[in-house]
């Protein structure tokens, strides 16, 4: 391939592509760069292997720490697992990228994308996504593209195309649009309680931009002579697929139209179906060629089977505008709440049903050292505060199968909901607790990511955290037959499975918090998507209703077991005094006091324990040692220990001082342990701090009225 090299001027910032450079075995491969980052996306196709009736698409997306010049960590010294960040990538490169594949289409696909070099104003995320349309462009695979995206990001009133991360960081939309020559395709954002209909212009605004992006590659392409492949299908031999369709459709159109069964009994209805077309075709002679068609492809009847009830489900809902439930389009399944449904000892939990989805949250409240440093990614050293994770267990569907680390759909739906639920959350000034929230999905029938948003909010306020506002949210779905379009409020896992689209759509009573588009087709006008989006906020305001009858507010009072956080600053330049000499002075204080000890750079202190009693003995301690005093300033303290020559006392906790033999009395003392003894109780006053800091106390010279308030401090202490 002969190399090339092209410059885009776009909105500001200049994207190069690069292809026949990197990668010459790769089916294709194009390297995207935008300022210092550059990112190499490959794609590559290997023969369909045997049995195979789905499309077997991988992608990865991978980043290297000579990236940002640094050498990875651990024992190893070399990447491994990927990050979370490194995951959330993969999919949005995989969304947009999976539906303009040809439904036919077997052959086993991988698009790699690889970070090489990132700098501090270009995320490598939406380049990514647009390298891999067109790497898959150039390896000459079937594909419905060119596709593209960008991110739009708003400060002030303003949108911008492809902010940098402090523009993200400080602005109220992280807004990922993707699109197609047929329209939008994938929308992803995060957004500080926006109106729809900013996050409708917004949207209209990076499609816009990403129509620049696809004219760039289709002029690539051309320029390099190749056409977008469009293979033929593969034959299809239609008289075992009609021998099937002849005997699923009446009694398939007669379960979707029984309105009144729940999903376990239409899935069984429907199974008892499939089963007996599988029996009439295993009674049929051996020769017969439906029955050799039928043991050729052991999964003719199945496929078959979804696409005769895909269908009738979707001519159901086109025609008569009546869903499988009984529905209509725009009604939302009942909705019941519950919070506290577990013991205090977790800090809160909330449990969120929407019909036969049913989502379990539980709160946990923990200290700042408990924040999850961001290390093992390319962006610099940062701590998340709130984490949200979610679980999603076979049982939750009715199936059996092992138990493994959560993937990439766990990962993303966690992400989703953290992301819904983030600007809703109090500042870390006023709050300083790390938050984490688990959802456990208990029982799954479509929406299970909104559900998480819905039970996770119930949690926050069962926990005491002073939330912003309440959040809710709902996946609408969409049925499109040629020009027909319905758009379904809250759709069940049959609607999403063979429907054409998955919009989810979370925030509160004032604005939107977070959107998440999937498509199943090649593209979707903006006028389609808006009304979606006006959809589903009545929903949204349905069940945050509900879930408010469960809970109105947070709780002003946190469980008992949560650990209490009192928070102090010190003088940065003392924090070495706090720690000591290798961790023992803030090692002996929490030994003492039972309390645990964060220290930030800037003096920010927090102490926690879940007795408050021990978080207010350490504070005093670290308050002693870092007070500043003064001469003649009067104290109450203790003798903690005695020398020939005078007493030491602890007048502030952490904080000692001497007595001079000679300053214990207004007469000559012959023996101090005359005046005083360990554990005596005494009253002293500053004398002199010498250059080393040392203190110099006295007993001599002291008002009465001083020593009352010095033991009235002590007290308060």
């Amino acid at each position: 391939m002969v190399e090339i090299d092209r410059s885009i001027s776009f909105y500001g910032r200049d994207i190069r592509l690069k292809a026949g450079l990197l990668a010459p075995q790769a089916g294709g491969s194009v390297l995207v760069q935008s300022g210092d980052t550059a990112v190499l996306v490959t794609a590559t196709r290997s023969n369909a292997r045997e049995g195979i009736d789905f499309l077997p698409l991988t992608v990865d997306y991978e980043e290297r720490q000579y990236a940002v010049g640094r050498i990875p960590g651990g024992f190893l010294r070399r990447e491994g697992r990927p990050p979370e960040k490194a995951i959330l990538t993969s999919r949005l490169i995989d969304r947009p990228l999976r539906p303009l594949f040809p439904n036919w289409l077997r052959d086993d696909l991988q698009v790699v994308a690889t970070t090489l070099s990132l700098d501090e104003q270009v995320p490598p995320d939406v380049l990514a996504v647009t390298g891999a349309s067109l790497a898959v462009l150039l390896a000459k695979i079937p594909f419905l593209g060119p596709m593209a995206a960008v991110r739009v990001g708003l400060l002030g009133d303003d949108f911008i195309i492809n902010p940098t991360y402090a523009e993200i960081e400080s602005g109220d939309l992280d807004l990922v649009v993707a699109g197609s020559p047929q329209g939008v395709i994938m929308v992803e954002a995060g957004a500080s309680q926006l109106p729809e209909q900013d996050i409708i212009e917004a949207i209209d605004f990076g499609y816009e931009a990403v129509q620049e992006l696809i004219k760039a590659q289709q002029d690539l392409i051309a320029e390099l002579g190749i056409e977008v492949v469009q293979e033929t299908p593969p034959d299809v031999d239609a008289t075992l697929l009609n021998f099937i369709r002849d005997r699923a459709e009446t009694p398939v159109k007669q379960i979707l139209a029984q309105f009144d069964q729940d999903k376990n009994n239409r899935d069984e209805a429907l199974d008892a179906v499939k089963e007996s077309i599988a029996a009439a075709i295993a009674e049929l002679p051996e020769e017969d060629p439906i029955r050799v068609a039928a043991t050729a492809n052991s999964k003719a009847v199945g496929n078959t089977f979804k696409d005769v009830t895909k269908e009738l489900m979707r001519r159901q809902i086109i025609q008569d505008s009546v869903r499988v439930d009984g529905r209509k389009l725009d009604e939302v399944r009942p909705v019941s709440c519950r919070i506290d449904v577990l013991p205090k000892r977790v800090h809160g939990s909330g449990l969120f049903n929407r019909g036969l989805t049913q989502v379990l949250s539980a709160c946990t409240l923990g200290t700042p050292g408990d924040a999850q440093n961001l290390s093992d990614d390319l962006q610099e050293d940062m701590e998340k505060r709130y984490l949200h994770h979610y679980n999603f267990p076979p049982f939750s569907v009715g199936e059996t199968k092992p138990l493994r680390a959560p993937g990439r759909r766990e990962i993303g739906h966690g992400a989703l909901a953290e992301r819904a639920l983030l600007p809703v959350l109090p500042p870390k000034e006023e709050f300083p607790y790390v938050i984490r929230v688990v959802s456990e999905v208990l029982s799954s029938n479509g929406s299970t990511s909104m559900g998480s948003v819905c039970g996770s909010t119930l949690a926050l306020m069962d926990a005491g955290v002073p939330i912003l506002k309440p959040v809710s949210g709902a996946a609408m779905g969409l049925i499109k037959e040629g020009e027909e379009v319905r758009v379904l409020t809250d759709i069940q896992g049959i609607e999403d499975f063979l429907g054409d689209m998955d919009f989810k759509v979370a925030g509160t009573d004032q604005g939107i918090t977070a959107l998440q588009m999937d498509m199943k087709i090649s593209g979707l006008p903006l006028e389609i998507i808006a009304k979606a989006i006006g959809q589903a906020r009545p929903a949204r305001l349905h069940i945050l209703e509900k879930m408010l009858e469960a809970i109105d507010k947070p709780r002003t009072e946190m469980s008992p077991f949560a650990p209490r956080l009192l928070t102090i600053k010190i003088e940065p330049e003392l924090i070495g005094m706090i720690i000591g000499p290798g961790g023992k002075t803030i090692k002996g204080i929490t030994e003492e006091t039972g309390a645990k000890i964060d220290i930030e750079d800037d003096g920010t202190v927090t102490i926690s324990a879940v007795d408050e009693s021990k978080a207010k003995k350490a504070r005093n301690i670290i308050q002693g040692m870092t007070r500043k005093l003064n001469e003649g300033d009067v104290y109450a303290g203790r003798v903690t220990r005695i020398i020939p020559i005078g007493a030491f006392v602890e007048f502030l906790p952490g904080k000692e001082g001497m007595i001079h033999i000679s300053q214990l009395a207004d007469y000559r003392v012959g023996k101090v342990e005359d005046e005083v003894t360990v554990g005596d109780e005494v009253i002293v006053k500053v004398r002199e701090i010498d250059t080393k800091g040392r203190v110099n106390l006295t007993r001599l010279g002291i008002h009465p009225e001083q020593a009352a308030a010095a033991r009235e401090a002590a007290v308060n202490r």
